[in-house]
């Protein structure tokens, strides 16, 4: 009996010694996080599990709920934050690489951005995820954003003429996109270019399914609008470290991470699209989706050429829609992105 003591008394010791070293071994980090329903909402629930996961990276994250990504990005630009999470448009400021695949009409689908992602999360790819002082550690899909209109007839390029539309103010690419197809660009937040829709101020927003429910949009489309069944931009969410603060390693552990995630995140985007009353969604002509992709592609051309687009980028994502479908047109257009 007093051997058993003994020796259940040097495991325990073991064990408090293991724990005690683990704690020491991970460095305490402060991650910023935004995400729309703060600490309540999906991102947020998300990072909590990359939280967990990072210890065995031999990092302690601090987490930190933002609902104003501009405030976020600027803490960790600042310093306040040794990482972030950020949408990639505003991630693009980091890293204009990563910061280009939320270029509008780029990738038509999950399954073409699950294998861009794939591509530049390997260690081939590596150098491009990093823009001193900044490293690119995960990339993770926002959902498809799709236009949310107030009237059902607008459904082509030509019919958004005029129309008030809501736009990230701190994306200079929204900006030119609308302005080229005629319509008044109405320059908003995150946490306001909802409540404009709701409210009648704009006549089009655009976001992924899950702000439907969270930002009641189903209010401004009312009695008569609808949703546009055509992915405008696949949005992604985006984990950004200042490098010399993590051990030596971690960005590529963490991308490879991401990319496990990839599947069951897009389950849930899943989800919240089937959650919207199937009488809101407007089918469009595949005639007139030729048209919105070529207007689309013109678009990229333009912010490429105007260093806003990063080319690379662009380049990859061309190669993709091509190597799934090499009957598009743009395979064999003059003017290749």
């Amino acid at each position: 009996m007093i051997l058993c003591k003994k020796i259940l008394v040097s495991l325990l010791m073991f064990i408090s010694f293991i724990t005690t070293t683990n704690t020491v071994q991970a460095a305490a980090k402060k991650m910023c996080v935004f995400d729309l329903l703060g600490a309540n909402g999906p991102v947020f629930m998300q990072m909590k599990d990359y939280k967990t996961v990072a210890l065995a990276w031999g990092v302690e994250l601090e987490l930190k709920p933002y609902t104003n990504e501009r405030v976020a990005a600027e803490d960790f630009k600042s310093g306040l934050c040794d990482a972030v999470s950020l949408t990639g448009i505003r991630a693009r400021q980091f890293n204009s690489f990563t910061g280009s695949l939320d270029a509008i009409g780029a990738i038509p689908s999950y399954d073409h951005l699950k294998t861009v992602i794939a591509t530049i999360s390997s260690k081939k790819a590596a150098k491009l995820m990093l823009a001193e002082p900044y490293e690119v550690a995960g990339i993770f899909p926002g959902g498809a954003a799709y236009m949310f209109v107030n009237d059902r007839s607008i459904d082509t390029v030509g019919e958004l003429a005029g129309k008030r539309i809501a736009i990230l103010d701190s994306d200079p690419a929204q900006v030119e996109m609308v302005s080229f197809v005629g319509a008044s660009p109405v320059g908003s937040s995150i946490a306001n270019m909802y409540s404009k829709f709701n409210n009648g101020s704009v006549d089009v927003t655009y976001g992924p399914a899950i702000v439907y429910e969270a930002m009641e949009l189903y209010k401004g489309l009312e009695p008569n609008g609808g949703i546009i069944d055509f992915s405008l931009v696949q949005l992604t969410g985006q984990i950004l470290i200042r490098k010399s603060e993590f051990p030596t390693g971690f960005g590529q552990l963490s991308r490879e991470y991401a990319l496990t995630q990839f599947d069951s995140v897009v389950q849930l985007i899943h989800k919240y699209e089937s959650k919207i009353p199937k009488k809101l969604w407007i089918t469009i002509p595949n005639a007139d989706k030729a048209g919105y992709l070529e207007v689309f592609r013109q678009s990229r051309i333009r912010l490429r050429d105007k260093g806003i687009y990063n080319a690379k980028t662009l380049k990859l994502m061309r190669m993709v829609r091509c190597k799934k479908d090499s009957s598009l047109a743009e395979c064999t257009a003059q003017d290749k992105e």
